[in-house]
């Protein structure tokens, strides 16, 4: 069960905006849609390989109300961090009363 008073922490959801450029493609650019009240918690950790650098992503299950269309596009931000989200369902609460969506996610490195 979740309580609402769980939702302890202020995210900003980033929508994707792509703009033409000279070349015939697109630039993707990202604006502030909405900011809402979520539960982070760190999940999972993998470890990758990419271009011979050893490299780790640290995952995240974040819950928030729903009533938003969150994609695998959106992005979402807290202060400084940003998540990028990789998949979206619909939360395993089955009682009346709100519900919530259920992100996983992980960090992005700048």
């Amino acid at each position: 069960v979740i309580n609402p008073g769980d939702l302890d922490r202020r995210l900003v959801i980033e929508a994707p905006v792509e703009t033409a450029d000279d070349a015939g493609g697109v630039v993707r650019s990202y604006a502030d849609a909405a900011t809402v009240w979520a539960s982070v918690q760190p999940e999972t950790m993998r470890a990758d390989v990419e271009a011979d650098a050893a490299g780790a992503a640290l995952g995240y299950r974040i819950l928030m109300r729903a009533g938003r269309d969150l994609t695998t596009r959106h992005r979402l931000r807290e202060g400084t961090q940003r998540y990028c989200i990789l998949a979206v369902r619909e939360g395993r609460e089955r009682r009346a009363g709100p519900r919530f969506l259920e992100i996983r996610a992980e960090l992005i490195a700048d």
